[in-house]
């Protein structure tokens, strides 16, 4: 009996998990910027969307900032925080 009760709840946490977006840190030079899309491309080839909240005039090509963001079902990367790096 506890060994089905362990299956069932290690299957539920499993299936619980599997729609959540983990974070993602990254640190990168910005190679690119698109205003018009509010999205930066990093010198390690990934291109993160901006959110409203974070003002893409702000950022400068050349610039190396440490990125975090979540992946969404779609696919395109997400930035919750963007910040210079060291």
């Amino acid at each position: 009996m506890l060994k089905k009760s362990l299956a069932i709840g290690l299957v539920a946490a499993i299936t619980l998990t599997a729609g959540l977006a983990l974070a993602r840190d990254e640190t990168g030079v910005i190679t690119n910027i698109d205003a018009k899309a509010d999205q930066i491309t990093l010198s390690t080839g990934t291109t993160i969307n901006l959110p409203e909240n974070i003002e893409v005039e702000s950022l400068k090509v050349g610039e190396r900032v440490a990125v975090r963001y979540t992946v969404q079902k779609s696919g395109v990367a997400l930035a919750s925080k963007v910040s210079p790096a060291k």
